[in-house]
Order: structure tokens, then C-alpha cells, then sequence
């Protein structure tokens, strides 16, 4: 199904450019990448794993398709699975979750599932053939897939591979074109911005993987007029929801309408559900009520309103403190308008006195030297008292990994690893 497509796709736009990798560089259009293919051998192995930022992600994709191999992506240097055992009827793709709330496992999809993605996605953010997408971001990873190799090959959305992310090789790979769309990660988009690397031709800007905080938000439009479009989705789902408005956000918290095909609810537990054709068949090999039937429940706890969805931050991540519950989102927000923090990430640990449940760690990045008594007197007056951190943590950087995400658990756990030499108590 999903090599017919791409015939049809090749067909009708024959001459027009497909791919720049300028990672060689060489070029395809969609005729001559429809031939490379078709000269391909039948391979002998039953999946396919496409790996790296370079036209042979694509390559193998296609490959995939026409042979009727299962293609499972990976990340450079990502070891590849044993795949043992018999998947679902109809299976033709594997995602891996990113793991960033447990362990890593597979989410099975059919042909069908992913084109219903990728059309929603051309649909709601007004891909356009003539605006090509610039290819920054991981072409394994769910978000660069539906973004970028499911458009060009089912839509007929050209796709120009960066040489990476540095600002050098993005301003090249958007010069070679007129206009261009560009989708990333905030923190690719902050190190743009501080860097004043973002090109002036980018008509489409996209920011998912990781919510877009919302000061980067307004300071790029400030700067620049261009709007960042805040974009929520999940591995196991494809899009959830995009911030169509042209304008910067007035709200954190608002992660834009339902994408469109996608519907979106909340359940009792105060938890986003999406359903709609894009949503997976089920996790692989061992099956979740999580994912089932076309409904998606994620960990995440939202709330709907006349202006769309809003994101209040993720259950497993609470912070129980004496009884009473907060989203650590709430307090990186506080702390973000303090000049002094760069960056920062909080999470809760066991308090000595049991019966108190958790204390608030906040791991903060700082622009120039505020200790933390100036910080949490500042934590005071943005929050109620019981909300500001008890222990604060100074590093040189929070970065992200290359699917823009940061794992509280991870930190939480190198947090208690370093032990009392970490902490600075209030």
C-alpha cells in the first residue's frame, strides 16, 4: 500500500527535485529516486533498520516498502533489537518509545496508520511542496519521521538534509532553497536564536519533542516575526494537537487545537486520550490497555477548552508534597522569570520525614551567580510556600537528548547518586 503510494507520488512530480543530502552532497529528484529503487535487489533479511540522518534513511524506508519488509528505525550507534517472534497482521512499521517515563519497548504499526498521520499532519500544518522541509532533527525518531520522510514520500514534500544542527550547516542547507519549512526542538531553536542563525526564508517553523517554553516563543517572534508553531504528539499516536495561531502563545500551558482526523479527550484521571486511524496498532510484544482499538491514553493531564488543549503536566512526574500534588512544570515556569536561570528541571525526592511524602528539587543552569536563598525567596513571592524547592542543584547544562527530551527520572537518579555534595538547601 504504501509503495503504491510512492509510485503514484514519484509519477506525478517526476522531474521536481525529492531529496538534497548535503551530507555527500547529491541530489534526487522523485523520477531518479524511483529508479534507484526499482533497481534494488530483494534482500534477504525480513526487517529493515534505517539508521542516520542521510538519503540512505530514506533509502532503506523505500526499500522497506517495496519488498514488504517490516522497517524498525534506529538512532546512530542504537544497537539492533532481536525482533524474534510473529508480529500482527498488517505490521509494516516499528517505533521504539523513547523511554524517558520507563523502559523502552516497540509500538507496531500498519501502512495505514502511518499515511493517516502523515496527511494529517500535511493538512493541519499546511505543508507545502514549495516551502521543503530543512531535516535537522532525527529521521528515526517518531516526530522527524511523520515530519519529514513520510511528507516527502507520500505527499511529495522535498526534504533537504542539513549536514547538522550547528547554525553554519543550517543557514546552507535553507539557502539552497527559496522558502523552507523547519521543524525542530527547543533547545535547537533557543541555540538558534541566542546564535541568530535562523533563517530568514523559513516560512513554516515547527517545534515539538519537548514543550516550547513560551518566553522562546515570544522573543523569536519579537525579534524575527516569526512564529513558532508549538506542535504535541506521542510515539504511539503520530500529532495530537498544533497551535495554528499566528501569533505567540499567551499561555504556557496551551498546547493548540486537535490536529485534524484526531480526536481528543480527557478521562477520569485527568489524562489526554487521542483517537483517530493515525493511532497504532498496540505496543509489541507484550500488549498495554494504554494502546488498544484506537484510543491512545497518554500519562499526560490536560484539560479541554473553547481554545483547545491545555497540558498541566504529566501524572508519574507529581510532586507529593505533604499531601498536597504539584506538576514540576509549574514550578520550571516560576523559576524561568528569574534573569539568573538559564535553564531547569525539577523533580521530587523522598523527604527524611516520611510522613511529608516528598521535598522539591529544582536543577537549575544559571546565567550568572544567584545562590539559592536569592532564588527561593524569588520561588516565594511566584508561588505558595509550599510549592518553592527545598534543595537546589547547580549545573553547567540540562541538555537534552536528540529527541529534545529531558528524563526527570534520569536526573532524579544522578540527584540522589551524587548524594549531600549536591545539595544547596534553602
Amino acid at each position: 500500500m504504501l509503495y503504491d503510494c510512492w509510485r503514484g507520488i514519484a509519477a506525478a512530480f517526476a522531474d521536481r527535485l525529492a531529496l538534497l543530502d548535503l551530507n555527500g552532497p547529491r541530489r534526487w529528484t522523485f523520477r531518479e529516486l524511483a529508479t534507484v529503487i526499482e533497481r534494488e535487489p530483494r534482500p534477504a533479511a525480513r526487517r529493515a533498520f534505517p539508521c542516520g540522518n542521510t538519503a540512505e534513511f530514506i533509502l532503506a524506508t523505500l526499500r522497506a516498502w517495496r519488498f514488504g519488509q517490516v522497517a524498525c528505525p534506529l538512532e546512530p550507534g542504537q544497537p539492533r533489537p532481536r525482533l524474534a517472534g510473529h508480529l500482527p497482521a498488517g505490521v509494516v512499521h516499528l517505533k521504539t518509545t523513547s523511554a524517558t517515563g520507563g523502559k523502552s519497548r516497540f509500538i507496531a504499526f500498519t501502512g495505514d496508520q502511518l499515511a493517516a498521520d502523515a496527511a494529517n499532519i500535511v493538512q493541519t500544518m499546511g505543508l507545502r511542496a514549495d516551502w521543503p522541509n530543512v531535516g535537522v532533527i532525527s529521521l528515526a525518531h517518531s516526530y522527524g519521521f511523520s515530519n519529514l520522510a513520510l511528507p516527502l514520500l507520500l505527499h511529495g514534500i522535498p526534504l533537504v538534509i542539513a549536514r547538522g544542527p550547528l547554525p553554519e550547516a543550517l543557514r546552507e542547507a535553507a539557502a539552497t532553497q527559496r522558502e523552507v519549512t523547519l521543524p525542530a526542538v527547543p533547545a535547537l531553536w533557543r541555540a538558534w536564536h541566542e546564535a541568530r542563525a535562523i533563517p530568514i526564508n523559513t516560512r513554516l517553523a515547527i517545534s515539538a519533542g519537548a514543550p516550547l517554553p513560551l518566553t522562546l516563543e515570544q522573543a523569536i517572534f519579537r525579534e524575527s516575526g516569526l512564529k513558532v508553531h508549538n506542535f504535541y504528539g506521542s510515539s504511539e499516536c503520530g500529532g495530537i494537537a498544533y497551535d495554528r495561531a499566528e501569533k505567540p502563545r499567551d499561555e504556557e500551558t496551551r498546547a493548540g487545537e486537535p490536529m485534524a482526523n484526531v480526536q481528543v479527550t480527557i478521562a477520569e484521571d485527568g489524562c489526554v486520550e487521542a483517537r483517530g486511524a493515525a493511532v497504532g496498532l498496540g505496543y509489541w510484544p507484550r500488549a498495554h490497555p494504554a494502546l488498544r482499538a484506537g484510543v491512545f491514553r497518554t500519562t499526560d493531564l490536560g484539560a479541554l477548552d473553547s481554545r483547545g488543549l491545555q497540558l498541566k503536566g504529566r501524572l508519574g512526574d507529581l510532586v507529593n508534597v505533604a499531601g498536597r500534588k504539584v506538576a514540576p512544570e509549574t514550578i520550571e515556569r516560576a523559576l524561568a522569570r528569574h534573569p539568573a536561570v538559564r535553564a531547569c528541571l525539577v523533580f521530587g525526592i523522598p523527604d527524611q520525614d516520611a510522613r511529608r511524602g516528598e521535598v522539591v528539587v529544582a536543577c537549575v543552569v544559571r546565567r550568572s551567580g544567584a545562590e539559592a536563598g536569592e532564588l527561593r525567596r524569588f520561588a516565594i513571592q511566584h508561588l505558595p510556600d509550599w510549592q518553592a524547592p527545598r534543595h537546589w542543584w547547580f549545573v553547567e547544562s540540562l541538555e537534552p537528548d536528540g529527541r529534545g527530551k529531558l528524563s526527570r527520572a534520569g536526573w532524579r537518579r544522578e540527584y540522589l547518586r551524587a548524594g549531600a555534595a549536591a545539595r544547596d538547601s534553602d
